[in-house]
């Protein structure tokens, strides 16, 4: 078993204050295999302090300075990339296979990204008798989710650091031994001390400095809306700047000439992907009431070939949910769904047959649009299909939520499937299954959120305007 005792400041690992600790278990197996320690608030500000001290030295350094340091990152992942996905495999659930493609995979790629974006990332032009320049925002509080917990840390510090931001990371207390890691990583590539900086630690003990800290200048939160809404209150104290990536309920709407296989297996891989654990999950599916039955019959021919087992089983389709408490709240919702008359039409309330491991049984229920499993987000692998009757009353179906983060439309007339989409309220619609863009914005309406990740939209959430006013030249 691993122990850390030490947290990460001003480039050094540092002893705890505190004996507390967080266990981390194996999804697959309930095991305690690690623990790391339990931040203070003393050290969460000393780490603020420290990223304020760092920042005036490390924003002024050359993009290609910043980018180096970033390059070499990238190769310390690559290195470890086996052991980071053999972590993750074990902390969240995801089936190996997929966590060293997607949890590793995505994140080797989002660090190289960043240092892409910045290095041809356009700093200043003129404007009439303007000079508007770009500048780092400051020092950045990241409060980071465990469900995909390496690119969601990535999608913060990365261009951060590449846009001359200093950092404090907390990451999620779940799945915290990936930063722990990565953090090794980047203390091997030699950046200058207090530039990145990582404290372990609830939310209201090391999360709430971040987001109140007066020498924080901005604050990236992933996680619950509830969540994200505390940190909004606490940082507008300060009027810091605020990203947040929140909750979702989005819709996977199937128009009545898709390719309804398609649809409905694509819908179900999208709803189903880390056993339900993602914000953007399609968990919704809206179909036309006289197709009803045939899609019944495909979902549950499709639900039947998701294989469930261990994280580390290379059979394994569907790994289990990451902790107890989320499969009892997941269970809990199906049994929920049930009780307010909701039809069966895959799985059951019932935990699968393993003796260990947090699982949970793929299922989808047919539900009516104002049930609670139409309204609140589940977190686990349950599909809810709401049947229409014309596309108006769909689309109406789809933005009746109040988050906004993903969805997609199926049809086979792509210009009509656009114009669909053009009318859901949400920050990504995936047409016909299209794959996801690591360079497109993702982030949410309404209450899924504000602020943009991913490639260049990323990139200038850390960035503040200035504009240099000239007198015009004489005549």
């Amino acid at each position: 078993m691993k122990n850390y005792n030490a947290h990460y400041i001003r480039g050094q690992w540092v002893d705890a204050q505190s004996d507390k600790v967080f266990e981390v278990h194996d999804s697959s197996t309930e095991e305690i295999f690690a623990t790391v320690p339990q931040g203070t608030r003393a050290e969460a500000e000393q780490a603020v302090l420290a990223a304020r001290e760092a920042f005036d030295s490390w924003s002024q350094l050359p993009v290609e300075t910043r980018c180096a340091y970033i390059d070499k990152i990238v190769e310390g992942l690559k290195a470890r990339s086996d052991e980071m996905a053999l972590t993750i495999a074990r902390e969240v659930g995801m089936p190996l296979k997929l966590a060293k493609m997607i949890q590793v995979g995505g994140p080797v790629f989002n660090w190289g990204n960043a240092a892409k974006v910045a290095r041809r990332f356009v700093w200043e032009e003129k404007v009439g008798n303007s000079l508007v320049v770009r500048e780092p925002v400051g020092v950045v509080g990241c409060i980071t989710p465990w469900n995909f917990p390496l690119n969601q840390i990535t999608l913060k510090v990365a261009p951060a650091l590449a846009a001359g931001c200093t950092v404090v990371l907390k990451p999620s207390e779940i799945a915290p031994l990936n930063a722990m890691i990565l953090t090794e990583i980047i203390h091997e590539a030699g950046l200058p001390a207090g530039v990145f900086n990582l404290v372990n630690g609830t939310g209201p003990e090391v999360g709430e400095v971040l987001a109140s800290h007066p020498q924080v200048d901005m604050v990236s939160f992933t996680g619950s809306t509830r969540a994200g809404k505390r940190v909004g209150e606490l940082a507008s104290q300060s009027i810091k700047r605020v990203a947040l990536e929140l909750g979702g309920k989005s819709a996977s709407l199937i128009l009545p000439d898709a390719d309804l296989e398609a649809a409905v297996k694509g819908s179900i891989s999208a709803c189903m992907l880390n056993s339900g654990q993602t914000c953007s999950a399609h968990t919704r599916m809206l179909v036309p009431e006289s197709r009803y039955e045939e899609v019944k019959k495909i979902a549950q021919a499709a639900i039947a070939k998701l294989s469930i087992g261990p994280s580390l089983d290379e059979n394994t389709r569907l790994g289990p949910l990451v902790s107890a408490a989320q499969r009892d709240r997941v269970l809990h919702f199906i049994d929920v769904g049930l009780k307010e008359g909701a039809e069966l039409v895959a799985g059951s309330g019932d935990k699968p047959a393993f003796d260990k491991g947090y699982y949970v049984q793929p299922t989808i229920l047919r539900v009516k649009a104002s049930d609670t499993l139409a309204r609140e987000e589940i977190f686990g692998p349950v599909l809810v299909i709401l049947t229409y009757k014309d596309e108006e009353e769909a689309i109406r179906i789809a933005n009746d939520t109040p988050y906004g983060l993903g969805g997609g439309v199926w049809g086979q007339d792509e210009a009509h499937a656009t114009a669909v989409a053009r009318r859901i309220r949400t920050g990504q619609v995936d047409i016909n299954g299209a794959p996801f863009n690591s360079n497109a914005p993702f982030g949410g309406y309404k209450q899924s959120g504000n602020g943009r990740e991913n490639g260049k939209y990323g990139f200038e959430e850390f960035l503040e305007f200035k504009a240099l006013q000239f007198k015009p030249a004489a005549a």
